[in-house]
């Protein structure tokens, strides 16, 4: 009788907000889910239009933090080094191949370091549910191109096709099989009205450097200097079934080191490798309990498993902190995020007037690093 009659209540409310024109709740949170529906996609909103194969991979990468931020700092300390030529020079490094993979678009990496919350936060969704990740990712490319914003262009194709019976996706992919653009958008504005104002979506101005002078972000994609490499890319994404795959052999390429039988399932799957976590605490307690199992050792298991609840929890954070001493701070980084509207309005005076100095631009690394973090409004907690 309660489990109907707060079935009820809530259909009651529903249908209040929608004669009242407002916006119906937020999805509820499914059981032993890490996220609610609506942070997935602020989690995904700014990666979201990028190129499938470019997407899996950065979603691949987010599952090993600690590694993005040393990735990150061994592109700001050979910034001359670019695309093929630095994925050859990292060749020798202990990092995940996904992780390598990035030094070839530090317009990612470089970001993807600065705002480590949010990295850590989108690794622990995607391996939590991959599935749901994934269908926030098409829920906001039908809303780009619903909007008029997501589109073939000289620097990408968009296809709309059947994954699978009543099911269809939106595919983006290089309109050059040999040249890779990373697109740079303001989420409040590609994606039309934001649906969900309790959970702004995730956004960061785009480095001057990287990224064409104009008001191209204020009427959709802007995009910057190609990335000449076809060595870099190894991942893709399975719509019809959800899931991240990967080119073993494209793989092997990048890294003589990969492991085909912890990084690959049957059928080309994408597989999580505890290995390369370097002592950063999982967020839900089912992936806790299942990648603990890949790390030897009971003390060291103990620190990827956790505890949920009070004090366990707390060690948990604390282990994670623990983690990332040395490469910044978490925290601060979090702090720099323009999350929403009004954030990135008050800051589009800014880029534009960093852009109009920028002189010219380069897809390569800048030795002083840099990004729009500094630019961004306050973060989410």
């Amino acid at each position: 009788m309660k489990a109907t009659a707060r079935l009820l209540a809530a259909l009651l409310a529903l249908a209040s907000a929608l004669a009242l024109g407002q916006s119906p709740p937020p999805a509820a949170k499914p059981e032993g889910s890490a996220f609610k529906p609506e942070e997935v996609e602020a989690l995904v909103a700014p990666i979201a239009l990028y190129p499938d194969a470019l997407l899996s991979q950065v979603l691949m990468a987010s599952t090993y933090p600690l590694e993005v931020v040393q990735a990150a700092r061994w592109v700001k300390a050979n910034p001359n080094v670019k695309g093929d030529a630095a994925l050859k020079a990292v060749e020798g490094q202990k990092w995940d191949v996904s992780v390598k993979s990035l030094v070839a678009f530090p317009q990612i990496l470089e970001p993807m370091s600065e705002k480590i919350d949010w990295t850590q936060k989108l690794g622990d969704a995607f391996l939590a549910d991959q599935k749901a990740v994934l269908g926030a990712v098409q829920q906001l490319r039908q809303r780009a191109q619903q909007s008029g914003n997501l589109k073939s262009s000289e620097q990408q194709k968009v296809v709309v096709e059947e994954a699978a019976p009543q099911q269809t996706v939106i595919k983006i992919e290089p309109a050059d099989p040999q040249v890779i653009y990373v697109p740079a958008y303001n989420p409040t504005v590609v994606y039309g009205a934001w649906a969900y104002p309790a959970y702004p979506p995730y956004y960061w101005p785009p480095p001057a450097y990287y990224y064409p002078a104009g008001g191209a972000l204020a009427a959709g994609l802007a995009f910057g200097v190609g990335v000449a490499t076809v060595g870099a890319i190894f991942g893709g994404c399975n719509w019809g079934r959800n899931e991240v795959n990967v080119n073993v052999n494209r793989a092997t390429n990048i890294d003589r080191n990969f492991n085909r039988n912890t990084n690959v399932s049957a059928g080309g799957r994408w597989q999580h490798d505890a290995s390369h976590r370097g002592g950063v605490a999982y967020r839900d307690s089912a992936s806790r309990e299942r990648y603990s199992k890949q790390v030897p050792g009971a003390e060291a298991r103990q620190q990827y498993r956790g505890h949920e609840g009070g004090a366990a929890d707390r060690a948990a954070a604390g282990r994670t902190t623990g983690a990332f001493e040395g490469v910044g701070s978490g925290a601060a980084a979090q702090r720099d995020f323009d999350r929403g509207h009004a954030s990135s309005q008050a800051s589009a005076g800014s880029r534009a007037g960093a852009s109009a100095g920028a002189g010219s631009f380069s897809g390569g690394a800048r030795a002083g690093g840099g990004g729009g973090g500094a630019r961004g409004g306050g973060g989410r907690r």
